[in-house]
């Protein structure tokens, strides 16, 4: 079975929305903004790229990506990968034709068959809609968290708000960077 996981921006109150900027939410770029860059803490991006063997994406992060990821060097072991993409409006006529082959998945159920399939492990950015219908489902396997000393108030959550057992975390990683950046990764204990 292959390894879902999460990997995401968030803030210390759980906010992942539009950490670079994307338009439309009043804190977008929260990245950038008055936290000084120590690029030891982004070494876990770069390790993503090269042990992943696919991307999940939701339509909405899959539209704001696929313009921009292809021709960007920092993203460059995504441009041949394949990747996923969970909507249930997009048709292969709305799929960008210069960054690999990409498949559009309908249900939770067609990403659990992927899981299923031979291969390495499976990266989902931003997504956060998607994200919480992974964890609600009991998909996601590991997450890989660079969690930021704010606190953003309002604005998409990476963890749902459903009412659910208990899910356990093993922290298997972790470290406190100078500017107050922590990489936290967990397994989700099945």
């Amino acid at each position: 079975m292959r390894t879902l996981i999460t990997s995401a921006f968030v803030s210390l109150d759980g906010v992942v929305e539009a950490p670079g900027g994307e338009p439309g939410y009043r804190n977008a770029g929260w990245t950038f903004k008055d936290i000084e860059f120590v690029p030891e803490a982004f070494e876990i991006k770069g390790r993503e790229q090269e042990e992943a063997t696919a991307v999940l994406l939701g339509r909405v992060s899959y539209q704001a990506f696929s313009p921009v990821w292809p021709s960007m060097e920092d993203f460059a072991h995504y441009k041949d990968m394949p990747k996923y993409v969970l909507s249930s409006t997009l048709t292969d006529g709305d799929l960008v034709t210069d960054w690999g082959k990409t498949t559009i998945l309908r249900t939770l159920d067609d990403v659990a068959a992927l899981k299923q399939t031979d291969g390495g492990p499976i990266i989902v950015h931003g997504s956060a809609t998607l994200n919480r219908a992974l964890a609600d489902a009991g998909l996601v396997d590991r997450y890989h968290l660079l969690v930021y000393p704010l606190l953003l108030g309002a604005g998409k959550r990476l963890f749902s708000t459903t009412d659910k057992d208990t899910q356990h975390l093993k922290l298997i990683e972790h470290e406190v960077y100078s500017n107050g950046l922590q990489k936290q990764v967990f397994d989700v204990v099945h």
